[in-house]
């Protein structure tokens, strides 16, 4: 036993002199223990991959001739590893730290998830480390400073959190560094600038905020700045327009300021991307960047830039891209777009846009002479006239051309049928004339056609039949005539929307159109279609709105309607149907909106499913319709009746309202008009008279005066029945004041909702002057507007102002109108003015959303938006408007969401949008949002830190942390309805369950806590 611990001794001191010499024999016994523990540590790794695809890394190899293992040449040790793009999914093994000698490893493009194991902070000798594009979560390595060698850090595409860590910068090898596409927040660091070595920085699409650390520019190496879609702010330092290093400069999606450099195009030599869209960028845009010859992309588009597009255009032979859509730029005159002249020498042109501008002028005849490469042309919203020249068909590569929204004249050339790649043609919102060329029937790899809101006659040409990639066509609202041929209802692929709506369509409805059986939208509206509609419509399987109102349709509603399980809007309106209703209806439990006014139907209602609810359901003008339901419950019976009953009343009386407002509107200029009335609604229908309104409101006092806007000034009042009214006397000298009076009309006329104000009834006379006089009279409601709480005009009688449930109650209410508004109108209304003075308490708190003076319908499935009040002005009050209505964009939801967003900030921060202390480009969004990130509760009115009225608990604290947790929940709301971009911005509804949930958090600790307040 001796002679061997003798024996090994001596053994292990031989091998320590060796090594110790650096003896260059190879060490077999030590090189087995080596490569043994690097195999160990693999098949850790293995263990924690799922499928186990790694069907190579077996036990009885080597693990340098397994699938991704990569050796050095005498197979000591594993320096590599490349997984990249084999599906593996699972996570990583801690035991990755064991293979001390790996350079490079390479998971990317697979399925990995959970977090990145500390332990590869042990892998000292790593130079690359590429994980990029799995779903790996956690934040980065805290002590990833150890990795020292390390050259390339790719985590992009990830789901990784948390702030980007000074410890980065102390990886001075580091050449790329790309972060992208994750969820990182908080600021830039500016101690990046320290990676000297540094070619690529890709921190794009994440959730930064702050500014850009000018400390970047002493990245002298740097080619690749890539910052895109964050919360960024601020102008960009000067002294990164003089990074002439930089190939790629991508700050696109941000929310940055400030005016471009003129000679940028010098002091960026080397650019080679150029991209700064959706931003706030002003001024000119630099013709320096037409100098530079071997530029690829310039995106510039969505920001606020004006003036003309410069000269030089014809010095860029590699542009491949070109966007500057949605600026200011002008053209004016005949050759206002003879830049695209210049373009011709861009032989690799692959992208153009120059949508909503300002452009003027005729399409060259040059446009025909563009790139053979060029796919995409955008053109669309801008003052282009003149006619397309037929040179457009030369574009054999287009896959998109949109001239929408323009006012282009003629007919439609039939050399666009000659575009064979062509998948979207959008032709919408022009004066084409003439009819459809047969020749558009060749693009047979269209997906989508627009060419409705023009003045096309004639028929649909057969040819349309071989769209068979079809997925969209909207051809309303021109003069089409002629039948529907089957050949239009064979377009199996057709998925989104098929719109012939208000045209002059005629004839009996096919069959055939049961062929469409995955389309989700159909409108026929405002045709003169004729005959029964097919019971084979129910093969449309996926349809979920259905139009056919206002045509000539009879025979009786089709039972087979009750089969279709997905169907959500079902408009029969105005029609000649008869017959009953069929019970099945009562089946689709999807619906929200069934209307079948109008017409010869007979017999009881069903008072199951959608029926149950009365704002769901039309069926005035219904004369032979028998209120007697068949319900089994005769007290459930009785109460439908009433509903029923009201219903009819009220949708008659504002339908009624609707009419007259339309008929003065056209006829305004001819006559004075009483005030009307209609013998089959006149029991219903409360008709005032100017004399009874002058009487109501002593003589129009200004005592009486409890308000004024735009359009006229609104009086208390007390009818004869000693009811209070508020009564809207608008002035007609005001331009738009007929337009405002249709509008409120038009917006109001179908929608009930307990937080929208009530409209009684309206007035059209002529006064005591024998001047027209216009009236639309409301309920009163005796709290006034929440813009005088805000302001502290008015206050509860103890002398406080809204507390914090007071106010969550009070935008609640006003997000629970605009959801109304937004998503369960027959027809979809965007208010446009949303501001405090337009919302209105009642006795009880209550607080209703009012004033539809700019009111705007949307229908927005049809792709038809339909403005009822002034067009010619910018819609909104300053400070509320959202900015892309100050760029043309038409007025939208989001843009409801964004006027909402300001005034619930301005609710919980007592501070108004236009006050005198935002100067220069900050304004009550960017000022909240500054505070977010440090300290939101110090920009709040201080009365909502206070305990809210009459709660007490014996921990006082833990009150604050719900209330602070609560206004911090409402602050985000307000911030993520105010996003600069539309699309980034959440729903109304969304916005409804955030404060609902905030409110009912507050509510839920009532019960244990003693806390007492009112619902």
């Amino acid at each position: 036993m001796n002679f061997l611990l003798s024996h090994n001794l001596m053994y292990t001191l031989l091998l320590a002199i060796l090594v110790s010499f650096r003896c260059k024999c190879p060490l077999v016994k030590s090189t087995a223990l080596s490569i043994e523990t690097d195999k160990e540590a693999l098949i850790e790794i293995k263990s924690r991959l799922e499928p186990h695809s790694l069907s190579s890394w077996n036990q009885s190899a080597s693990p340098c001739s397994w699938t991704g293992v990569f050796c050095n040449k005498l197979n000591h040790r594993v320096l590599g590893l490349n997984l990249s793009s084999l599906g593996v999914s699972g996570s990583i093994s801690p035991y990755i730290g064991n293979l001390s000698f790996l350079q490079s490893l390479e998971l990317q493009n697979n399925q990995l998830t959970g977090i990145i194991p500390d332990e590869i902070c042990n892998l000292s000798r790593l130079r690359v480390m590429n994980m990029n594009s799995n779903s790996l979560r956690g934040s980065i390595l805290p002590n990833i400073s150890k990795l020292s060698e390390l050259r390339v850090l790719d985590l992009s595409m990830n789901r990784i959190t948390g702030k980007i860590t000074d410890e980065l910068s102390s990886l001075t090898k580091l050449q790329v560094l790309n972060l992208g596409r994750n969820a990182f927040s908080g600021t830039i660091p500016p101690s990046l600038a320290n990676l000297s070595s540094l070619e690529d920085l890709i921190l794009g699409t994440n959730t930064l905020s702050g500014i850009i650390p000018s400390d970047l520019s002493r990245l002298h190496n740097l080619k690749v700045l890539d910052l895109t879609i964050n919360n960024l702010t601020g102008i960009v330092p000067s002294k990164v327009y003089n990074m002439s290093s930089l190939v790629n400069l991508a700050l696109a999606s941000n929310q940055l300021w400030g005016k471009l450099p003129s000679d940028v195009g010098v002091t960026l030599p080397n650019l080679l991307d150029f991209n700064l869209c959706f931003n706030k960028f002003t001024g000119l845009l630099p013709g320096s960047l037409h100098n530079l010859t071997n530029i690829h992309i310039i995106r510039v588009a969505h920001n606020l830039l004006e003036g003309k597009v410069p000269p030089g255009l014809e010095n860029l032979p590699f542009l491949e891209m070109y966007n500057i859509g949605f600026n200011n730029f002008v053209g004016y005159g005949d050759k206002g777009l003879d830049f695209i002249t210049s373009l011709t020498n861009s032989s690799r042109l692959k992208f153009l846009a120059f949508d909503g501008n300002l452009l003027q002028g005729v399409i060259p005849e040059s446009v025909g002479n563009l790139s053979k490469n060029l796919s995409k042309l955008y053109m669309g919203g801008n003052q282009i006239y003149g006619g397309i020249p037929a040179s457009i068909g030369h574009l054999s590569s287009l896959t998109l051309l949109n001239l929408s929204y323009n006012s282009i004249t003629g007919s439609i050339p039939r050399e666009i049928g000659q575009l064979e790649h062509l998948q979207f043609l959008g032709l919408a919102g022009n004066q084409f004339s003439g009819s459809i060329p047969d020749s558009l029937g060749n693009l047979r790899k269209l997906n989508q056609i627009d060419l409705s809101r023009n003045g096309l006659v004639g028929a649909i040409p057969t040819t349309f039949g071989n769209f068979q990639s079809l997925l969209a066509m909207d051809l309303s609202n021109n003069k089409l005539n002629g039948s529907i041929a089957k050949e239009i209802l064979n377009l199996p692929s057709l998925s989104k929307i098929l719109n012939l709506s208000n045209n002059f369509l005629s004839g009996n409805l096919s069959e055939d159109i049961g062929l469409l059986e995955s389309v989700v939208t159909i409108d026929l509206s405002n045709n003169h279609l004729s005959g029964d509609i097919p019971s084979l419509i129910k093969h449309c399987e996926s349809l979920e709105e259905l139009y056919m109102s206002r045509n000539s349709f009879s025979g009786p509603v089709p039972a087979v309607l009750g089969e279709m399980k997905g169907l959500e809007t079902l408009d029969l309106s105005y029609n000649h149907l008869s017959g009953f209703i069929p019970p099945d209806l009562q089946k689709l439990e999807a619906l929200q909106l069934l209307n079948l006014a109008f017409n010869d139907l007979e017999g009881a209602v069903p008072c199951g499913g959608v029926f149950t609810n009365i704002s769901k359901v039309h069926l005035e003008g219904n004369t032979k319709l028998s209120l007697e339901l068949s319900c089994k419950n005769p007290r459930s019976r009785r109460t439908n009746v009433v509903k029923i009953s009201i219903v009819i009343a009220v949708t008659a009386t504002l339908a009624f309202c609707l009419s007259i407002g339309y008929l003065l509107f056209i006829r305004r200029s001819k006559s004075k008009i009483e005030c009307a009335s209609n013998n089959l609604i006149k029991e219903q229908h409360q008709i005032v008279s100017y004399h009874e309104l002058r009487q109501a409101t002593d003589n129009f006092d200004e005592q009486n005066l409890i308000g004024s806007g735009g359009f006229g000034s609104v009086y208390k009042g007390f009818l004869a029945d000693g009811s209070a009214v508020a009564v809207k006397v608008l002035d007609i000298k005001q331009t738009g004041c007929w337009k405002s009076f249709v509008a409120e009309c038009e917006a109001l006329r179908n929608v009930r909702h307990r937080n929208l104000v009530k409209l009684i009834t309206s007035c059209s006379s002529i006064d005591f002057k024998n001047v027209e006089f216009l009236a639309l009279v409301y309920e009163f409601l005796g709290n006034g507007s929440l813009e005088d709480w805000i302001k502290g005009k008015r206050k509860k009688e103890n002398g406080d102002g809204l507390n914090l449930m007071e106010r969550l109650n009070v935008v609640i209410d006003a997000a629970s109108a605009m959801d109304y508004l937004h998503y369960d109108c027959e027809v979809p209304v965007v208010h446009c003015d949303l501001k405090p003075s337009n919302v209105l308490l009642k006795e009880d708190m209550t607080a209703k959303v009012g004033d539809f003076g700019l009111a705007t319908l949307l229908v927005e499935k049809i792709g038809v938006q339909t403005s009822i009040s002034s067009t010619h002005v910018l819609k909104g009050s300053i400070g509320y408007i959202p900015p892309e209505y100050g760029l043309g964009v038409k007025p939208s939801t989001a843009g409801d969401v964004y006027s909402f967003g300001v005034m619930l900030l301005e609710l919980f921060t007592g501070k108004s949008p236009t006050c005198d202390s935002f100067k220069g480009e900050q304004n009550l969004v960017g000022w909240v949002q500054s505070a977010f990130s440090s300290n939101i509760l110090q920009v709040l009115d201080p009365i909502l830190l206070l305990p809210v009225d009459n709660w007490y608990d014996d921990d006082q604290s833990i009150i604050s942390e719900i209330q602070n947790d609560c206004l911090i929940t409402v602050c985000e709301v307000g911030l993520s309805c105010t996003a600069e971009s539309p699309e980034r911005r959440i729903s109304m509804r969304d916005a409804l369950l955030k404060l609902k949930a905030a409110r009912d958090n507050l509510l839920n600790y009532v019960p244990n806590h003693k806390v007492k307040c009112s619902p």
